[in-house]
């Protein structure tokens, strides 16, 4: 194939992502200006914007208000440029109402910084023009927010508000004494429990280097590569395709931590490769945006959640990272399993090995894009330095890397253009963790989360299982329509108190919030990650949806295994009993892809999917004798179904043997 030919199709299919990132996400459906001077400038001020957090996460960050204030100015000024006010507006030219808008935003830092000293004095006891500062630093959030994500998070936000001014009129469960806005500006605008909080300091520090990372890595190449080894690795197998698209999308959304682009990325090649051998549309975009989902849960980035976790809670990265480490597997392995049983009752085989590539020609190639990998794996678990010190080493480690081969060697143009493409990509969730502020900082001047925790567990009876199903749909209503790390920051301040004071250790509590803040994006009826596959494989969404939550279900029942059984999170346990737990718990995971999928070896009968769902629940306790009825009820139904299979292999060949006699 030509080269020109080969630059078409690659132009033809970024379109074609393109596309379907903007009919999707809304986070993509930027300006494409008309004016080149005006594209040029915006491409270079997000470049300095890049630039300016890549370096002070090496030369030391400005004073919190100072650099949270500039890093919300930015995002906020970007987002007016870049985002139009509705779906009419102009996306090629930019209305004078933005232009204010955008200055207005760099206007409140400049304010911060002019009067930084007094600004903090104040604390407590705003003045007027503090109070008119915090209540355009709102709006303009507000808008910015709307304009990305649409209504769910500004309305959510605006009841929080009211909530704060109105608490003493609530149920007497939610009430509160009510604070004037002067009060909530405070709390909201200069106390860092605010906007300028934790949410706001884990999107300026963390989450912007290691999506800024994604991007260099995502520029050298590491696409191309995670799918060449994945066919290598998986291609050839029965329902290989489907294989490639769990690996692939895994590696993939752990870096880049945003389900709907991993599915448009990897999607538009591994769900044609699905389609063509054999797996129906529906069940090919439901893998897609299934492993999306689940890259979000494996470590080591987890896409940037481990961080803010270990922030959150105040424990190291590597807790977080060998915490999460079995049930991510287990989910993926749950999901494994469903493809390779569906591959085997439709009988589907693999790609033949002649058109796939060699893992040592894809190794020889594109090999040496692991290496950044490493070195952040090193960087961050033994050498002893900071996240934020081992993330910007990591990035000029991708860079020198990139180097050693032509097929992966970045121009200086490639680099300016990944900073340019990390700035546009963060400002989404930076500007979704400002509005999370706003909600923050409402729950903790009010208390609402002590009284959200003590109002699902009276719904709950007290009852631990009760407790736990109330907050998995408390989750998924709160994480419907909203990126991976908002979702997160919410269920983590609204419904995880609820589980702690139940006695569940903090890890276990904000993995359980967290697992199903994210399963939001395959849940119909907002299911962005399936309808965006959907959209690729020309499947209907609901059915996709509904097909990605039977692919993810091990996925949900795996958060209530380490709950009850925090082994699984490796948490004050020994090395027997794990191995135990994991052991038993993958026998589990097993059973639950065999029951939903009705087939192991042949068809089951409704009698031994229901024996098999059962021993799966007995499997992923952490009581041995029910562990053991668990076994013993997998290895009835495999006696039963390996005998089954065998008489249908044999009726199969009497007819045959009897013309050959």
């Amino acid at each position: 194939m030509s080269k020109i030919s080969l630059e078409t199709m690659n132009a033809e299919m970024q379109e074609q992502q393109n596309e379907l990132l903007e009919k999707f996400d809304r986070e993509s459906k930027t300006r494409k200006f008309q004016n080149p001077h005006l594209a040029q400038a915006i491409y270079w001020i997000a470049i300095g914007i890049a630039l300016y957090h890549f370096v002070t996460s090496f030369l030391g960050y400005p004073p919190t208000h100072l650099h949270r204030s500039l890093h919300v100015a930015m995002m906020s000024f970007m987002t007016f440029f870049l985002y139009p006010a509705n779906k009419k507006a102009s996306r090629k030219t930019i209305p004078w109402y933005d232009i204010v808008l955008a200055f207005t935003s760099v206007g409140v830092a400049v304010y911060v910084w002019g009067d930084y000293i007094n600004f903090i004095n104040r604390m407590g006891s705003p003045n007027t023009v503090d109070i008119i500062m915090g209540t355009l630093l709102i709006l303009l959030v507000l808008e910015a927010s709307r304009r990305i994500s649409g209504w769910p998070l500004v309305i959510l936000s605006c009841l929080f508000l009211l909530y704060g001014l109105i608490g003493r009129y609530m149920p007497s469960i939610f009430t509160h004494r009510g604070y004037s806005w002067g009060k909530l500006v405070n709390h909201i605008f200069i106390n860092t429990e605010g906007i300028y909080g934790t949410s706001v300091n884990v999107a300026s520090s963390y989450i912007f280097l290691f999506i800024l990372f994604g991007s260099v890595m995502n520029k050298s190449g590491m696409g191309k590569f995670f799918n060449d080894i994945a066919l290598a690795f998986a291609g050839h197998s029965k329902g290989g395709p489907a294989k490639v698209a769990v690996i692939a999308s895994g590696f993939l959304g752990s870096i880049n931590g945003s389900a709907v682009a991993n599915v448009v990325t990897t999607g538009a090649f591994t769900i044609p490769l699905m389609k063509k051998t054999g797996y129906s549309k529906e069940f090919a975009g439901s893998v897609e945006a299934s492993a999306s989902v689940g890259g979000q849960l494996l470590p080591p980035i987890m896409g940037a959640a481990a961080f803010i976790m270990a922030e959150m809670l105040g424990i190291r990265y590597s807790v977080i990272v060998i915490s999460a480490a079995i049930p991510a597997l287990l989910y993926y392995l749950g999901i494994l399993v469903q493809v390779q049983l569906r591959a085997s009752k439709n009988n589907l085989t693999g790609i033949p090995r002649e058109e796939l590539p060699k893992v040592k020609d894809v190794l020889k190639e594109r090999g040496h894009l692991l290496l950044p990998i490493l070195f952040l794996l090193y960087m961050l678990l033994f050498s002893g330095n900071t996240v934020i010190f081992s993330a910007f080493c990591t990035i000029v480690v991708t860079i020198g890397v990139s180097m050693l081969r032509k097929e992966t060697r970045m121009s200086f143009k490639d680099i300016l253009d990944a900073f340019e493409e990390g700035t546009r990509s963060v400002v989404s969730v930076a500007i979704a963790c400002a509005v999370v502020g706003i909600i923050i900082g409402v729950v903790s001047l009010t208390g609402f989360g002590l009284n959200m925790a003590n109002a699902i567990i009276q719904l709950g009876n007290a009852n631990l299982l009760a407790t736990l199903v109330l907050t998995m749909v408390s989750c998924m209503i709160l994480g419907m329509g909203l990126p991976s790390i908002p979702a997160y920051l919410i269920t983590a301040t609204m419904a995880a108190p609820a589980l702690i004071k139940l006695g569940i250790p903090d890890i276990a509590a904000h993995m359980f919030v967290f697992y199903f803040a994210m399963f939001a994006n395959i849940t119909p009826p907002v299911a962005l990650a399936s309808f965006a596959a959907a959209g690729i494989s020309g499947g209907d969404p609901m059915k996709t949806g509904l097909q990605s939550v039977k692919l993810s279900l091990a996925g949900f029942i795996v958060p209530y295994m380490f709950v009850y059984n925090t082994a699984l999170l490796l948490l004050d346990t020994t090395p027997l009993v794990a191995i135990r737990v994991t052991l038993t718990a993958i026998f589990g995971v097993c059973m639950i892809g065999i029951a939903t999928e009705g087939y192991f070896f042949a068809k089951l009968s409704t009698l031994f999917r229901v024996i098999s769902f059962s021993g799966a629940l007995l499997l992923i306790t952490k009581n041995p004798t029910q562990d053991l009825i668990g076994f013993a009820l997998f290895v009835l139904v495999f006696i039963v179904q390996k005998a089954k299979a065998s008489r249908l292999q044999e009726t199969l060949q009497k007819p045959y043997e009897g013309d050959e006699n």
